[in-house]
């Protein structure tokens, strides 16, 4: 199979292999976008986005773009997001698409033909998605991403305090929503597992959850998928939390680092040196 027709998990595992374990964020929201010196305006967001496709396309994994802050310039920003993509793309690196969709029937059908789909106008490797309408819900989605091999990366453990409400919930057989999601998603994985591979369904799991994934019994291992992994650097994960909290599955943690890596701008050297320092850094703590 080539490099671009090969699954996104196998496409990820090799840019891992090659760049460093690191998905770097473009996250133009006001308060970065004004400490760079740039007006908070389409105009100052595209300048700051450029100047990420600039640094990150060909130096990093995955890129991570946060699509609200393009949507909340409406059409022109959406266009903007679509050339960023688009640009990294071209520039041979990994998109990860931070949308964080999830609903039911021909809803979550179109959604994946949006961001998914073979002729998709804002095409992404892969893109985030929410279970919690269950995981089932988004079978359309995660069925044309295997069919057009691309990815998704589905929320299990969020770093934030309200997720615990619904993603620390028992089953009736006992096992933790969290839990339930990473089976299914490894039974979404079964057969990159069979191949020795990298699955294309991964989870999100934060970084600073603690004990969080062995308490709720989430097999990260078994699901065999990629784990991204935000809340390094500003959300204040150290390399001890990162250990402690993927232990048995480091091999599979993708580092999403945005405001530690987006600090640096807005020179592009500057901004691609940090982003391949964290990468250096990411890569040492998930050898170990």
């Amino acid at each position: 199979m080539s490099t671009d027709t090969a699954p996104f998990g196998t496409r990820l595992q090799a840019a891992m292999a090659q760049h460093g374990p690191l998905c770097a964020g473009i996250d133009p929201h006001r308060g970065l976008v004004e400490s760079w010196g740039l007006t908070y305006d389409l105009a100052g967001v595209e300048r700051f986005a450029m100047t990420c496709v600039e640094a990150f396309g060909g130096s990093v994994a995955a890129v991570k773009p946060q699509s609200a802050f393009f949507e909340v310039f409406g059409a022109k920003g959406v266009a903007l997001l679509e050339r960023v993509l688009t640009d990294l793309r071209d520039a041979g690196t990994l998109t990860v698409l931070d949308v964080k969709r999830g609903d039911i029937g021909t809803t979550v059908d179109a959604y994946g033909e949006a961001f998914l789909g073979k002729d998709a106008p804002a095409a992404a490797d892969a893109i985030t998605l929410s279970p919690y309408l269950g995981y089932g819900s988004l079978r359309p989605a995660i069925d044309l991403a295997h069919a057009t091999g691309r990815g998704a990366f589905v929320l299990a453990l969020t770093s934030n305090p309200e997720g615990a409400q619904v993603q620390h919930a028992r089953l009736a057989d006992g096992r933790s929503v969290a839990g339930a999601i990473a089976d299914e998603a490894g039974e979404d994985n079964a057969e990159a597992r069979g191949r020795g591979e990298l699955g294309s369904i991964g989870l999100v799991v934060g970084a600073t959850v603690g004990s969080a994934v062995r308490d709720l019994g989430v097999d990260l291992p078994g699901m065999a998928g990629p784990v991204l992994a935000p809340g390094l650097g500003a959300q204040g994960a150290t390399a001890d939390d990162v250990r402690s909290v993927f232990a048995g599955a480091l091999p599979q943690v993708l580092a999403s680092s945005s405001r530690d890596v987006l600090r640096a701008g807005p020179d592009v050297a500057a901004l691609r040196d940090r982003a391949r320092a964290v990468a250096t850094q990411v890569a040492a703590i998930t050898a170990s």
